[in-house]
């Protein structure tokens, strides 16, 4: 019986086959280092630096504005004229606007009875407001959930209309659209949009409605909006931090001085005939919004933005969710440039400093340039120059701009300020996404037209974790792992270990605290887990 036997490679000789693989790469490295790898990266710093330095100036810029504003600004009411609405004996009701509310909703099962709720106890005379739920579920149960709350409250005798469509064209945007072609919208003035999980204050229609009836120039007037649920993980911290910033500061600058803003899509009062004007809805983008919202402006119409009007709504909790999100917010302002910039530039009916303020600081500075440089530079060309020390990053660059930078955005949430550190870390992972998004938007291809709906959980959670004990949720190894992540994780890493061997800027101490967040948000474990039961 023959027996077969392995040949082994003795080990010298293998060490001397390493050592010569070894050798070869070195090799490579060396000669393509020089002609290619070091003016390609010194071309990439450079660029950076510039995008860093147009963002920095962006961020100082509306932090003098924000401080002046609140230093020296005219309160709201008097630069704006805003008066209560008087009862008029002779006149009634009729006094009084008609308002036209819109519910969107797409299978919102754990949301839909807060948000037709929120909108029913709206205070204004019952029969100078209509409640239009435009429900554009494929769940034919949460259909009749849906449909059966809105039977309740018109039998509480609410003006309720149940709407639905025979497909979901356009998504959001079809739905408004849709929904404005009613024949009881023509008796309308002013239309408020609320998303599924929006849940106004009674007095809401008191507070903004006087800015239209009294200022014609006026198409919309914007809440802020107030998170329930921002202390449910740190995720949900994280997202608080830039929203709040971009609610004190983005939106309030944009109000003061230009008269325009974008659009949060929600929590906001449109003139209908301003509306209409503008060219009504349009899908073409999926920030139907932001669209809608440059249209009016282009023809002349002013915004304002009511800081002290806060409108309670979820964050969402999960990643995957908050991924999707962030996926649909970077990916259509840069398409919506890329269809938009030479409108604005033709534009004859605004001046050419709001021009040049939409185009640069509000779509080229905050939409794409915000996003490319944080990923390209903190994550992928800081630390290849760890590999090439022939590149040098200065200080300034590298340190004291992105730190000002940051300390300018805690000026939103001052309660948060201890999470700095993990703001900055979290928003770097993201900025993967957000950069992939904008190149998909600016190129117009792959996921374009993505529009998956964010999920909410309102109260869902609290009802399946009642027990008094939390089991541990089963993870699902194909649903958690996220390879782009994990890639980036990785990179990082690895230039972390090359700068702590070989280093002499202690970039190392950055490196391996992004690459663990990379490998965190890498396996899943970001956010709230929601148990299948």
């Amino acid at each position: 019986m023959e027996r077969s036997s392995a040949t082994l490679i003795p080990a010298d000789e293998f060490r001397s086959v390493q050592d010569d693989i070894t050798g070869q790469v070195e090799l490579i490295w060396q000669q393509t280092k020089a002609p290619f790898i070091v003016p390609l990266l010194k071309v990439m710093v450079f660029l950076c630096l510039i995008m860093s330095i147009m963002l920095f100036v962006e961020r100082v810029y509306m932090g003098i504005v924000i401080l002046f504003v609140k230093l020296f600004g005219k309160k709201l009411e008097k630069r704006y004229r805003w008066e209560p609405i008087k009862d008029d004996v002779e006149l009634g009701n009729s006094a009084y606007p008609m308002v036209l509310v819109q519910i969107p909703m797409y299978n919102e099962k754990e949301v839909y009875q807060l948000s037709i709720g929120a909108a029913c106890g709206l205070s204004w005379p019952s029969d100078r407001i209509i409640i239009q739920v435009l429900d554009d579920s494929t769940d034919p149960s949460i259909k009749a959930l849906v449909e059966a709350e809105c039977q309740r409250w018109a039998s509480k005798g609410v003006n309720v209309k149940y709407e639905v469509r025979d497909n979901r064209k356009g998504y959001k945007a079809g739905a408004l659209k849709e929904g404005m072609k009613h024949y009881y919208v023509k008796q309308c003035d002013y239309v408020v949009i609320f998303d599924a999980d929006f849940q106004p204050e009674p007095d809401f229609l008191w507070r903004t409605v006087p800015f239209l009836i009294h200022n014609p120039e006026i198409a919309l007037v914007q809440a802020r909006w107030k998170f329930v649920n921002a202390d449910e993980c740190l995720m949900t911290r994280m997202q608080e931090m830039s929203l709040d910033y971009h609610f004190i500061v983005e939106q309030e600058v944009g109000s003061s001085t230009y008269g325009f803003f974008g659009f949060n899509g929600t929590a906001g009062v449109w003139r209908i005939s301003a509306l209409n004007e503008a060219g009504g809805w349009k899908d073409r983008t999926t920030v139907e919004d932001m669209d809608l919202a440059v249209r009016a402006s282009l023809k002349g119409w002013k915004f304002v933005y009511v800081g002290n009007l806060k409108v309670k709504n979820e964050l969402p909790s999960t990643f995957k969710a908050y991924r999707y999100q962030q996926h649909r917010w970077s990916c259509g302002p840069a398409n919506l440039f890329r269809k938009l910039a030479m409108e604005i530039v033709r534009n004859k009916k605004v001046s050419l400093w709001k021009k040049l303020y939409v185009i640069y600081s509000f779509f080229f500075v905050r939409k794409i340039v915000a996003h490319i440089v944080t990923f390209t530079f903190y994550c992928v060309v800081l630390p290849a120059t760890v590999l090439v020390p022939e590149v040098v990053v200065p200080k300034w660059g590298a340190v004291y701009i992105p730190s000002i930078i940051t300390l300018l955005n805690a000026v939103g949430t001052p309660r948060s300020i201890h999470l700095l550190v993990f703001w900055i870390l979290f928003e770097n992972v993201m900025s993967l996404h957000r950069t992939k998004g904008t190149f998909i938007g600016l190129l117009e291809a792959g996921r374009v037209n993505e529009w998956v709906v964010t999920e909410k959980l309102g109260d869902a959670l609290k009802t399946k974790l009642g027990g008094k004990t939390l089991k541990k949720p089963r993870i699902r190894l194909g649903e958690r792992l996220h390879v782009l992540e994990l890639g980036v994780g990785a990179y990082l890493f690895f230039c972390g270990c090359y700068d702590l061997a070989f280093g002499k800027n202690h970039y190392f101490i950055y490196l391996f605290l992004q690459s663990i967040a990379f490998f965190v948000a890498g396996i899943g474990y970001v956010g709230t887990f929601v148990p299948n039961s």
